[in-house]
């Protein structure tokens, strides 16, 4: 039993959240619609990234626990808060369920504050893990100024900057990936020693 090897959590939680932030930023371009960005956002971003962080907590790995946990816990309230809050009959009859821009930006503050704290301990991992965590930090940022304000460009740097951090999350899952298959990629090194 003790030879047992078991897989890494984070190829499947790294996915789950670049793919789902993928399609979120085309939806956000205009590029497609907002139900595959649900049907994922539930499914693969929320669901299994919970899961993978579930995991990350029986390896030891408790930065990994709180980011998928934390972060696919975000996947499955956005797309309940779009799917419940934007239903006008159900808004109607529950008003509670309804949610404005000034809602929807505090709920963003609220998740800029919790990115901003892994941000700071991704530093101390290595560069493909903090490139990510930057430019959502940096999206964060953008999504809570278009909420407030208004501002359409915010809103547009915002989805181009979260299409580099999705693309960031899928190569850090292609390099765990890889790695296992005898094929190295660079991570380079941590910017906090």
């Amino acid at each position: 039993m003790s030879d047992l090897k078991l897989g890494n959590p984070a190829v499947v939680g790294l996915a789950g959240f670049g793919m789902t932030t993928f399609v979120l930023q085309c939806h956000n371009l205009g590029w497609c619609g907002i139900a595959p960005v649900l049907w994922l956002g539930l499914c693969f971003g929320g669901t299994a990234q919970l899961i993978a962080g579930l995991m990350e907590f029986k390896t030891g790995n408790n930065f990994g626990f709180c980011a998928f946990t934390g972060y696919g816990a975000f996947w499955i309230s956005l797309c309940l808060m779009i799917i419940f809050g934007k239903n006008a009959d159900l808004v109607k009859s529950y008003p509670t369920l309804g949610f404005s821009a000034n809602d929807l930006g505090f709920f963003l503050v609220a998740w800029t504050i919790f990115t901003f704290i892994l941000f700071i301990a991704s530093m101390k991992h290595h560069t493909a893990l903090a490139i990510i965590f930057l430019t959502l930090l940096i999206g964060f940022i953008g999504l809570d100024a278009k909420e407030f304000t208004e501002s359409a460009a915010a809103g547009t740097f915002a989805a181009y900057d979260l299409l580099v951090c999705a693309f960031s999350a899928l190569y850090l899952m292609m390099v765990t990936v890889f790695a296992e298959s005898g094929i190295k990629l660079p991570v380079g090194a941590p910017w906090i020693k």
